[in-house]
């Protein structure tokens, strides 16, 4: 996986790019191939120029379209669909690299704190570590200097950092460090020390203020006023304004308030104040400006066009056909920007950058900083993901249900597995037209197939012969599409089963219990739902099918949840929970985990284990080192095996709506080939969930026992 930092900023105008050009270089002196991403921007067919900056000197060439995410409106339409396309346009461009610089948006479409969560959401998705820009000027406001406003205080900054910083921990990311940029000259020790009670161990970063980076070139001006050049050198429109100064009063006026790399807006009818700049600009002792705009729209008179001519002036003029006012807005509003082909600047900016962001200070700080994070986007994708190496073919008996064709379609779009539908082939695939569903790519069977039926009853009645199934009862059995879908798996037709949604859990699980079987040396099916919460994955179980296990039973559930955990690449760490921690208490109940904990431990001295544990002590680091200071378990658990089935299933369902964790499963577990049922009450969401860890566990089954 490779090394990626997430740009980002509170607010607009922060020199973010600058920042992102400086953390690109330094990335590019330890690792071969450093790539670019934007995960929001104003529109991804258009070019933005900061990627383009970016990417011209990046040092793996990843065309531009696969650089970009989604845009504002796909973000207002649907902010969970857009977070899913990031990721997924992520992934793939991460692939390519060894690093990635992905840089957090501009803050030229919705409100600052609406911007900075969903900022904050995608850093966490992208389990990339922020590095926060935060700007050491005042928002901006039309000023009669361009460019130039005021400089926030040490504490002014510390503020916003705090609240920053909290806003981006709040959404699960974590912060590598923290760059002030454009910071008054000389307060680099007070903002350090400002920042200091805020940030914790995170570094800070001090870049100094500096005019021509923000400054804008009076090429920058005329297009902003839609002028053209009317006199001067076209070289010179590259000189960069570094304040404004309205000259429409006098001549004498005018000429005491000009100033180095001033540009100049006259009314195009005042010519006198105009031919008395230009003396001031070939003068010893006067500032040297940027150049001026005429405004106003008026004609010079043929006179004084003349003697512009042949005066033949260094600096550029400028027309604008609008008033005084709008010109000095559109003016005022101009921002200097480091482009890919602005060679001074972009040299500039990183000479800038590079001597207060030492990079090999910052590369360390990037290589010792990691997101552990996984939010459920990214577990769904790191399913998806799985599902896809190696598709496999899941059958699904309920065919006459909606739900199940949409869910369907859905998994064959992804192309998470390959799909076998129960039905009549006619109804299922009008059903699919009338909802608009594409399932060209299934197959669809009917429990009624003479053929299979005939097969299905004689494999059924010899497996179930020493209960006395007879052959017409066999027969009359598997035209259930249950035991029709079940039987399918068994003979290798298809490799999972997905059921549920219109039987109950007894009618989907029975055959699996008479034909499918447990693993050897497993003696219970038992269940387990993955609980993604904001930050984590956590495996509770069983919660589904066993009501009060055994301590026998508890430790098949506690072997078979910490393989599940690690097929689905959760780091096994099983809590026996109970309602006693450690030897604190006592009782028939308690000495069933105690017991149980111990035959795991015997069983699979592989496995961290502990128990008797509380759900406090096992997920909490600071209850654990009062309680269990010595345990491996405690305070960072991952699996959670209930004393039985009605404290996990209240607990599951609480920690699902009072938590908003999003819960997947359940998933049966100790079958040797996977089956797994589905709520009555089951969303398309959770069915196409559901097919996808079936899928996963078929990878691992396919062929025989796991």
């Amino acid at each position: 996986m490779a090394r990626n930092v997430y740009v980002a900023s509170v607010e607009g105008h922060t020199g973010k790019s600058t920042v992102a050009l400086g953390l690109l270089d330094a990335l590019r002196g330890r690792y071969a191939r450093v790539g670019v991403f934007r995960p929001v921007a104003r529109t991804t067919t258009e070019p933005d120029h900061v990627v383009e900056l970016l990417r011209s000197v990046a040092s793996v060439n990843i065309p531009y379209a696969d650089c970009m995410g989604v845009t504002y409106a796909d973000v207002h339409a649907n902010p969970d669909g857009a977070l899913a396309t990031i990721i997924e346009r992520f992934k793939s461009l991460e692939a390519q690299c060894d690093a990635v610089v992905i840089l957090g948006s501009d803050y030229t479409d919705v409100g600052s704190p609406t911007e900075l969560e969903f900022n904050a959401r995608i850093a966490a998705n992208l389990a990339s570590p922020v590095l926060l820009v935060i700007n050491g000027r005042q928002a901006y406001t039309a000023d009669q200097h361009l460019g130039q406003v005021a400089a926030r205080t040490p504490h002014d900054i510390a503020q916003v950092a705090e609240l920053t910083m909290e806003e981006i921990r709040h959404s699960h990311a974590i912060v590598l460090g923290v760059v002030v940029n454009r910071a008054e000259p000389g307060t680099s020790a007070d903002i350090v020390a400002a920042l200091s009670t805020v940030v914790g161990t995170q570094p800070v970063w001090v870049v100094d203020e500096d005019p021509a980076l923000v400054a804008p070139r009076m090429s920058d001006l005329a297009a902003m006023v839609d002028g053209e050049l009317l006199f001067g050198p076209s070289e010179a429109l590259r000189n960069e304004a570094l304040g404004v100064v309205v000259c429409a009063m006098n001549h004498t006026h005018s000429l005491e308030r000009i100033f180095d790399g001033a540009v100049l807006i006259i009314p195009s009818d005042r010519t006198e104040v105009l031919l008395a700049v230009l003396m001031a600009e070939q003068a010893t002792g006067f500032p040297s400006i940027a150049g001026i705009v005429l405004n106003g729209g008026f004609e010079l008179p043929e006179v004084i066009r003349r003697l512009l001519d042949g005066a033949k002036p260094h600096v550029p003029i400028v027309s604008s056909r609008f008033g005084t006012f709008e010109t000095t807005t559109r003016v005022t509003s101009a921002r200097g920007r480091v482009t890919a082909d602005d060679v001074d600047k972009l040299a500039r900016a990183r000479t800038v950058f590079s001597a207060s962001v030492p990079p090999e200070q910052l590369v360390d700080r990037v290589e010792t900083v990691s997101s552990s994070v996984m939010t459920p986007l990214m577990f769904r994708y790191s399913l998806l993901q799985r599902a896809r190496k190696q598709s496999r073919c899941i059958v699904l008996p309920e065919g006459s249900d909606d739900r199940i064709l949409t869910a369907a379609a859905d998994v064959l779009r992804e192309g998470a597995a390959s799909l076998i539908i129960l039905g009549d082939e006619g109804d299922v695939r009008a059903r699919a037209s009338r909802l608009n569903l594409d399932l060209d790519a299934a197959r669809v069977v009917s429990p009624s197939d003479p053929e299979l039926l005939e097969r299905f009853a004689t494999e059924y009645a010899n497996l179930r012969s020493h209960k006395g199934i007879t052959l017409d009862q066999a027969r009359g059995m598997v035209r259930d599409p249950s035991y029709f879908g079940t039987m399918m798996v068994h003979l290798g037709l298809a490799d999972g089963m997905v059921s549920g949604a219109i039987h109950t859990t007894a009618d989907t699980i029975r055959p699996a219990f008479e034909i499918i079987k447990t693993i050897e040396g497993t003696s219970v099916v038992s269940s387990v739902f993955l609980m993604a919460l904001a930050d984590r994955v956590l495996v509770y179980g069983d919660c589904a099918v066993i009501p009060n296990p055994t301590a026998e039973q508890l430790t098949d559930i506690a072997i078979s949840s910490a393989t599940t955990a690690a097929a689905f690449g959760i780091e096994p760490r099983v809590a026996m929970l109970s309602y006693s921690t450690g030897d604190s208490g006592s009782g028939s109940d308690v000495e069933k985990v105690r017991e149980a904990t111990l035959l795991v431990h015997e069983r699979r001295p592989d496995i961290a284990v502990d128990g008797p544990i509380q759900y406090d002590a096992a997920v909490d680091a600071a209850v654990a080192r009062t309680k269990l200071p010595d345990s491996d378990v405690a305070g960072r658990a991952t699996v959670f095996v209930f004393p039985d089935l009605n404290t996990g299933n209240n607990t599951y369902k609480a920690v699902q709506r009072s938590a908003g964790a999003v819960a997947i499963g359940p998933i049966l577990q100790g079958l040797r080939k996977p089956v797994n049922d589905l709520s009555r009450g089951a969303q398309v969401d959770d069915i196409v969930n559901t097919i996808v860890m079936t899928a996963i566990q078929a990878q691992d089954t396919v062929g025989g026992t796991p």
